[in-house]
């Protein structure tokens, strides 16, 4: 008996996820805590590894498909049993019981069942036959029995019902030379296409030459001029008309040249967090200009000093440092709201946004208030490289009380960043760029970078925004105040 393996909830609240690449096939044997497959949620990519040891039977889920937790995809044979799916008796040229041919008397034969609705065809009209000289039987019938019916045609002696005919024969044979056919009667067949033949339009010579450079047909030019006279005027506003209706009507672009990319896995999670932020926290922003200098040649010192080497280095790691400290003096900041109360926690799992190729991720470094400069330093360079490498467990982006968001990186300046859900702040750290400064007086050049950041409202009021900033752009100005 077959094993199923159906997709498990493997974060919080997982309702879906995306196969995106079997690591086994059909026939291969699998041993326990082997990788089965490798799927996208909404938080990250995991492997998922085998419950079961034995002959994979079929893969239930096709790569690239979105299937929900508790959904069959992978079917597993134990080991000693047959991989063959069971033989179906009861069906001719299929092995029942025993190896012997079933005749499956009372079984439905494969390929039985209702047949399919033959196609239906429309009746091809048959075109008329072209008239011939002298045959009255192609002429279009009836012309001259209305012309001859009522007053004209009777009651006066046939003198002007004789009239008549001829003057009906002649309109007959000009509806057969023109090639104009009259609409059936009710019960008649079908006939040729009706067409109509209008009246020439009246313009004068200038209207006509005007009317032909445009390109328009005077028949469909509306006149307003004595007589049923087209004039210029009526020319130049049936033109316009032209282009407001063309305007109107203007075809959409062509579908090849309209990439459509469905919304899924972090996307999708994202644009869902970030709509809830911004319409449900009421966001307030602060900036500041930083005089970097000191963090620079900071940086310098730690990368040059035999405790790093082998460590990456960089400004956002005084910043990382920055805000634990800020955040130490000013707890309100690392919070949670809730309708009922707001929970102030004192601990800080720092969320560090990264830009993947997979999109925005948000993993966090928990507890980060407990480590030293050097522990810090490792734990972001694993959190970015993890991050890029679209490899972050759900796990490590759940739990966070307080983000940073190095848009310096992307040669920006400053931003208003939007609140990662659950938190009331985030940290832009714009780019570190050389500007003159006034520094005693004088102006210097100096490494300078502007602060940004964002707080919900509803617990972080102005004053504590502005304070809290404050303390973060005093340890970059200053990090030697970090020894205190």
């Amino acid at each position: 008996m077959p094993q199923i393996f159906n997709l498990p909830d493997v974060g919080e609240g997982l309702t879906e996820a995306e196969i995106l690449a079997w690591r086994v096939a059909p026939g291969e044997t699998v041993t326990v805590n082997q990788v089965l497959v490798e799927i996208e949620t909404a938080k990250s990519v995991v492997e998922l590894p085998s419950p079961y040891a034995g002959t994979v039977l079929d893969l239930l889920a096709a790569e690239g498909s979105t299937v929900e937790v508790g959904t069959p995809i992978i079917a597993v044979v134990s080991p000693g049993e047959s991989p063959e799916p069971a033989p179906v008796s009861g069906v001719p040229g299929v092995l029942g019981e025993g190896g012997e041919p079933s005749t499956g008397a009372d079984r439905p034969l494969v390929g039985s069942g209702p047949k399919a609705d033959p196609v239906r065809r429309r009746r091809r009209v048959a075109e008329p036959p072209a008239p011939e000289a002298g045959a009255e039987a192609a002429r279009p019938a009836g012309w001259t029995e209305k012309l001859s019916r009522g007053p004209l045609g009777t009651g006066l002696g046939g003198g002007i019902g004789t009239a008549a005919q001829g003057i009906a024969g002649r309109a007959a044979r000009l509806a057969e030379d023109s090639g104009v056919w009259r609409r059936p009667g009710r019960g008649e067949g079908p006939t040729a296409v009706e067409s109509v033949p209008r009246r020439p339009a009246l313009a004068k010579p200038p209207v006509r030459k005007a009317a032909r450079d445009l390109g328009v047909d005077l028949a469909d030019v509306p006149a307003t001029g004595a007589a049923g006279q087209i004039t210029k005027r009526d020319l130049l506003a049936h033109v316009a008309r032209l282009g407001e209706a063309g305007d109107r009507r203007r075809p959409a672009a062509p579908e090849e040249r309209i990439e459509r990319i469905p919304v899924k896995g972090v996307r999708k999670a994202t644009a869902q967090n970030m709509v809830r932020s911004a319409f449900s926290a009421p966001h307030a922003s602060v900036f500041v200009e930083v005089d970097a200098t000191r963090t620079m040649e900071f940086v310098q010192r730690l990368k040059a000093a035999p405790d790093y080497e082998g460590v990456k280095i960089t400004p956002l790691l005084v910043l990382a440092k920055a805000v634990l400290w800020a955040a130490a003096r000013n707890p309100m900041v690392n919070a949670t709201w809730t309708d009922e109360e707001i929970l102030v926690k004192h601990f800080v799992n720092l969320g560090i946004a990264a830009a993947t190729p997979r999109g925005l991720m948000v993993p966090n470094v928990k507890d980060a208030q407990d480590l030293s400069l050097r522990e810090l330093a490792v734990a972001l360079d694993e959190l970015s490289k993890t991050a890029r490498a679209g490899r972050t467990q759900p796990a490590d982006m759940q739990g966070g009380t307080l983000t940073v968001t190095n848009i310096g990186a992307l040669g920006l300046d400053t931003g208003t960043p939007i609140i990662n859900p659950g938190e009331v702040a985030i940290v832009a750290f714009g780019s570190i760029k050389q500007k003159p400064w006034v520094v005693d007086g004088a102006v210097v050049p100096r490494w300078v970078t502007t602060l940004g950041g964002s707080f919900d409202h509803r617990v972080v009021d102005g004053d504590l925004a502005a304070r809290f900033t404050a303390d973060v752009a005093r340890i970059l100005e200053e990090p030697a105040l970090l020894l205190d």
